[in-house]
Formats: C-alpha cells, structure tokens, sequence
C-alpha cells in the first residue's frame, strides 16, 4: 500500500508539473502587463540609450587579405628533390603546428616592427588615435616603435579557413585607406621575411655541407688506399670473394656427396659380412636370400644340393637301406656338392671382407679431402670479413660524398631560385562599409535588451511591492482563511447612490452618500453581494458553534475595518438576525457619525450604568433588524475599561438579547485594545486593504493575537479595485458589474425576506 501510495503521489506531482510551469508563465504574465508602463519605459530607455550610443561611436573599417601557406612548395628540381630547409611538408599534426605558428609569425612584433618602421607610423598622429582622415588635425605626436606595434597588434586578427591551406588577415582601422596601405605592406613584409629565413637557413646548411663534403672526400681516398694495400698484402685478385666461396662450396658439396656415398657402401659392406659371418658351414643350405640373388653358383649349388638330398631320400624312402649302392652314390653327390657350396661360401666371405677394407680405405681420404676444404673456407671467411669491412667503409663513404655533393650542389641551385611556400592569394582591397558600430544589430540588441530589462524591472518593482495585493498573497502571507473580499468604493456606486434616494417632488434629496450603509442604501451593488459572501462564509464556518461575538479589527489604521464592520452588521441584519454593533474604538470612534448618535448613550456610559442599553428604541438605526452602540465619552483609559469586568458583564448582557454582537476596534498594532477586546469575543476577523497594508504588518498583528491566544476566524480583503488586471483572474471580477439596478425577475430569497425593496428607476 505504501508503494502504491508513494506511486501514486509521484504520478500526482507529474501531473502537477506543466500546471504549476504554467501557473508560473501566467504569473509573471500578470506582472508584466501590471506594470508595464515601467517595462515600456525601461524598454525605450534602454534602446535610445543603445540607438544614441551605437550612433555615436566611431566607424571602424576593416581591410582583409587571404594567404596561402603550401607545405608542399613548387619544386623546380624534381620531386625527388627535398629542401634541406623545412617548409612544413609532414604529417597532419606537422602541418597543423606549422600553420599555427606561420599565424602567430604574421603577428609578431619582428614583422608588425618592420611594418611600423618602414610606414613611420609611431610618428603618425591619426594612426596613433586611430582617427580617418578627415577629421580634425591632432597633435603631432610620436611614440616608440614598440608603442606603435602594440596598437597595430591590437588592430590585427588572423582567421584560419577551415578545411583548407588558406588564412584570413584582417586590420581593422578608421581610415579605410590606411586599413589597406598597412595590410598591404604587414603582407609583403611578413613574405619577404619568410623567404629570408628559408634563404638564411639554407645557406646556413649549405656551409655545413661544404665541410662535411671536404672531409669526406679525404676519408674517402684513405679508405680506397687501405683497401688497395689490403689485396696486395693478402695476394688477393679482383675476383670477386663470392665467386671463391661458390668454388670452395661446389668442391666441398662433391666432396661430401662422394664421402657419404662410400660410408653408405661400407655399411652395405660391413652388413653383408656380418650376415655371411652367421652361415653354418654344417648347414650349408641356410644361406640368406640376398647372397644367393647376387651369386648364381651358390644359388646353383644350393638346388643341387636339395635336388640330392629328395633324391637319397627318395631311396631310402622306397626301403632300401644306407648299404644299398644307390643310396651310396646318393649320399657321396650330396657330399661333394655340400663340400663345393661351402667352398663357395667361404670366398663370398674373403671378397666382402676386402671389399670392406677397400671402402674403408676410400672413406678416410674422402674425410681428409673435407676437412682440407673447411679449412680453406675458414681461412676465406677471415679474409672476405676483412676485405668486406675496408670494402664497405670505402663504399659508405663513397656513398656519404656523392649524396653530400649532391645535396650541396641541389642547395646553391635552391638558393638562386628562391623559391617561396607562401603567397598572397587576394591582396588587400579598401574597404567600402565600415564594420562597426553594427547599427541594426546594435539597435535590435538594445530592443531585446530594454524588454528583458523591461520584464525584470517590472518584476522587480512586483517583488519590492510588500503589500497585499489578492486572496492568493492573503493565504500565503498570512496563513489565515480567506471570507471574501469588498470592492473599492468608485463614481459607479455613486451614481447608483443618487438613484436610489428619496424624491421630494419630483427632485433628488441632497443627502450625502454614506459608503459605509451601501449595503443598505444599494442592497444590489456589488458591495452589498460581496458582504452577503462574507456573511455566508462566517456563518458556515463554524455551524455547530456560531460565532455570536465577533471582533473586526486590522492591522493599522485606514485599512477600512469600520466600513466592513458596518457592512458585515448590514448584510446579518437583512438575513433576519438581530444584531448589535459596538463601537470598541474608545479612542477615535466613528458609529456615532455614521448613525447620528449622541454620546450620551454609549460603551463608556454603560459601564458604568447598563439599563442605558435596556431602551432598544434608543439602539434603533434605519437598518432594520440592526442596533448600534456607540463609544460615547472618550475616556482617559480606554485599555483598561475594555479589560474591565464590567465590560464582560455587558457583552455577557448583549449576547442574551442578540443574535450577533459585532465589535468595532482599534488597530491591533497600534494599541493594545484589539488584543485585550480579541480574549472577549468568539473570533476575530481581520481587515486588510488591498495594495495598502504591508505583509509585515499583517504578520505582526496575526502574531499578536496568537501570543494572547485569541481566534482569528480569517481575513477581509477591503478596498479592491476590480478593475485591476490582478483580479480580472479572480471570480470577484463579476462584482463590479453588478451595482445596477435590475427588476428581479424572481422571487426573493430566505435571506433577503427583511431587505426593503429598492426604489425603481427613474
């Protein structure tokens, strides 16, 4: 639940958010058209002020030139050709640094310092005041040179044309044509320099070169010596050292094939003999297979040798016996070719043996042969590093000569060129208009100027105003309910006044209009609507305890606290009630003016004896259903008398016999009779006068009468003028059109039973 509700409250304050900006807009709105003569005033100031002053100050011309700064320069001799002086060919960043200090060259005081010596402008007057040409003659004057190259930097601006090589320089002068003169010669004088510097740098490397050419030639006719005594020492002829290697390596390669070929036949060899070797002589016919394919007798010798073996054993086989003359004859073949086959094997044997001796005998002279080679290939490697490294000495510095020759001689052809990166691409021009002041945008920013000044003036003048104003200011100021609000007293009302008084044949009585029995006299007018409001609200505001003893009181005086009294008793009057109106104010009482009373009957002479009061007659005014008491005599202690028990005693007397018993009091600041009449009472209203009564002095009297704990029912906003913009807001605005007469069309109500009918129009 509580997430829902803090959802909830969020969704509310969202909500809330365009309607309180809105509010806020329609707030400052109001202000505005408040005051808005001090916003027009404020406006035309600001924008004659602005107008006179643009118009007035001194016309400035500005002379601009465009320059070209090319990192990649012409390059008469080639493009494999590189200036040995820096022009600001490089990378993206390279370049970038290079323009950003060509722009702070073009204004440094070197260049700006030529300028001003070669024009003479610290002994020209109208450059120094920065004054055109026709205008009156100053003083002559001078300045030092750095003087004047001061002014001229300060008059000096430098633009970059982005995404491009180019640059804008401009000079900005009263003169139009010293503008140009002085562009025209920074601009000559800042490319001549340019080219001066290249020039100087370049003879510069030139000189370093010739040196460095001098040495290198004597280094390289020391290193062509040495390698020459080098050859002659080591018998070394001009073949060259790779074709000897390429040799030696060819006879080695054939060397070691032929080695690797022998050690491969004696292994053969010496495997052969090991099988051979393995043969037993009494088992002849077991010999290997790789000896019986290469010898054909052996491998004929060995079938025979089988075919005599079937064959004895054929015989025997068939039964006859080893006596038996065939079986002899068998046995005596297979022994004389046994005899044979290992005859045979035995001078396999011999013959592989001097084969092996023989292979033997060919390796170790093909291994001599290798070594012999190698060690002539090492002897070559010492003798080809020596002679590579003169070699290379002298082709290094045979190389350093020619490219310094070179460069030497590419740098005087430089020289004489003279070839520029930088040129001026547009030459200054005179300027035709001049570029300040800028009097439509000068004015245009002084228009808009003046109307935001204009705004926060008005809405200065709304914040330093403390008075209260509207019902909003009355609930925020002062934390009180607000009852209702009693429009200004204006020639409507008094012409409506005249209407409706008694005739006497045929002609209006003179009577004077009584403001303060409008609600009487004009039970119509918008006053009289806007008691009636106030009425309901105080009798609805508390309708279990009604509020029978009321104090109307304000904070200061003037505020109108007895016309509202005197209005608020009229209006209870004519909803029946019967009410009583004291006079609380012992000090300056008005009742008994406004319902010509004498003193004799009064708050003063009731205190002391209270059957004055017992005559109601003697109370009566001309509003029925209304009693008046007046203050009577002014008594010397007035505090001190309504603070009196006597005084309760009476209130106690008129709260039986009336409805309603309101009191009129002093001022609650001012004295302190408000807040000892505010302890009596059931509650207190208090009256505030509109655009009259400061927010303070409204706080201090509310605070008053928390400090002695009295009820304040709420506030009466008096004297409004409807006619005001701030509450042309307000659902008051109908009041003020409301005073004339009407024939009602309708029967009256309940409240209005005891009004008297007012007199019909003439």
């Amino acid at each position: 639940m509580a997430d829902e509700s803090r959802a909830a409250s969020t969704t509310s304050d969202r909500n809330d958010a365009p309607s309180e900006r809105t509010l806020d807009l329609l707030t400052a709105w109001r202000t505005v058209s408040k005051h808005w003569t001090t916003a027009l005033t404020t406006l035309i100031a600001v924008a004659l002020s602005v107008t006179f002053y643009t118009l007035g100050q001194k016309k400035i011309y500005q002379s601009a030139a465009t320059v070209q700064f090319d990192p990649n320069p012409p390059r008469p001799l080639g493009r494999g050709f590189d200036s040995v002086v820096d022009m600001g060919a490089g990378s993206y960043w390279n370049n970038r640094e290079y323009y950003e200090t060509q722009y702070k060259v073009m204004q440094s005081t070197r260049v700006v310092l030529l300028v001003v010596t070669k024009l003479n402008l610290q002994s020209d007057a109208y450059f120094l005041k920065n004054l055109p040409s026709d205008a009156t003659p100053p003083a002559p004057m001078s300045v030092s040179p750095e003087e004047a190259a001061d002014l001229l930097r300060e008059r000096l601006s430098v633009e970059p044309v982005k995404e491009s090589r180019l640059a804008i320089v401009r000079f900005n002068d009263a003169d139009p044509a010293r503008a140009q003169r002085v562009l025209s010669t920074l601009m000559d004088v800042y490319v001549e320099q340019n080219l001066d510097d290249a020039l100087a740098s370049t003879n510069s490397a030139v000189e370093w070169l010739r040196t460095q050419l001098d040495r290198l030639k004597n280094d390289l006719e020391s290193s062509e010596t040495s390698l020459h005594e080098f050859k002659l020492s080591k018998n070394i002829l001009d073949v060259d050292f790779e074709d000897q290697t390429n040799m030696l390596r060819e006879e080695m390669k054939q060397i070691n094939d032929a080695l690797t070929s022998v050690r491969t036949k004696r292994e053969e060899v010496a495997a052969r003999s090991q099988e051979l070797s393995k043969v037993d002589p009494s088992k002849p016919i077991e010999l290997p297979a790789s000896e019986l394919i290469e010898s054909p007798l052996l491998r004929t010798l060995r079938e025979r040798h089988e075919e005599y073996v079937r064959e004895r054993d054929a015989l025997i086989g068939s039964g006859k016996g080893e006596n038996h003359p065939e079986v002899r004859a068998a046995t005596e073949r297979v022994a004389a070719n046994q005899s044979a086959l290992i005859a045979e094997i035995k001078n396999v044997q011999g013959a592989v043996n001097r084969d092996l001796a023989i292979v033997r005998r060919q390796e170790a002279g093909l291994a001599a042969l290798l070594d012999n080679s190698k060690k002539q290939a090492f002897e070559l490697n010492s003798l080809n590093i020596e002679y590579d490294r003169l070699r290379r000495t002298k082709e290094n510095t045979e190389k350093l000569y020619q490219l310094v020759l070179e460069r030497t001689t590419e740098s005087d052809l430089q020289r004489m060129m003279r070839v520029n990166n930088i040129r001026v691409v547009d030459r200054p021009s005179a300027p035709r208009k001049a570029i300040r002041p800028r009097v439509a945008v000068n004015i245009a920013l002084g228009v808009l100027a003046g109307l935001l000044l204009g705004i926060g003036a008005a809405m200065g003048r709304a914040m330093l105003d403390r008075t209260v104003k509207t019902p909003d200011d009355v609930e925020r100021e002062l934390g009180l309910p607000f009852l209702g609000l009693l429009p200004e007293f204006d020639e409507r009302d008094k012409k409506n006044a005249k209407r409706h008084r008694p005739r006497h044949r045929g002609k209006v009585a003179a009577q004077p209009v009584r403001r303060e029995l409008i609600v009487h006299d004009q039970p119509t007018s918008g006053i009289a609507e806007a008691s009636r409001a106030i009425r309901t609200n105080l009798l609805f505001m508390s309708p279990d305890q009604p509020y029978k003893v009321l104090l109307i009181s304000s904070a200061g005086p003037a505020e109108g606290k007895t016309t509202v009294c005197c209005c608020i008793a009229v209006a209870m009057a004519q909803a029946g009630q019967k009410v009583v109106l004291i006079d609380g104010d012992l000090r300056k009482p008005r009742l008994h003016q406004i319902f010509k009373k004498g003193p004799d009957i009064g708050v003063t002479s009731a205190l002391l004896d209270d059957s004055v009061i017992d005559d109601e007659d003697a109370l009566k005014t001309d509003v029925p259903n209304l009693y008046v008491i007046p203050a009577g005599h002014i008594p010397p202690n007035p505090a001190e008398l309504l603070h009196s028990d006597r005084f309760r005693a009476l209130l106690q007397k008129l709260k039986g016999r009336f409805d309603r018993v309101l009191i009129d009091s002093p001022p609650i600041v001012a004295v302190t009779d408000a807040a000892v009449l505010s302890t009596l009472v059931d509650g207190t209203v208090l009256v505030v006068r509109a655009f009259s009564t400061n927010n303070d002095l409204a706080r201090h009297s509310v605070r008053s009468m928390l400090d002695v704990g009295a009820k304040t029912v709420g506030v009466v906003l008096n004297a409004v003028d409807l006619n005001r913009q701030e509450y042309g807001y307000y659902h008051y605005y109908a009041y003020k059109h409301y005073g004339e007469y009407q024939a009602p069309s309708e029967p009256a109500s309940s409240d209005d039973a005891d009004r008297p009918p007012p007199p019909l129009p003439n």
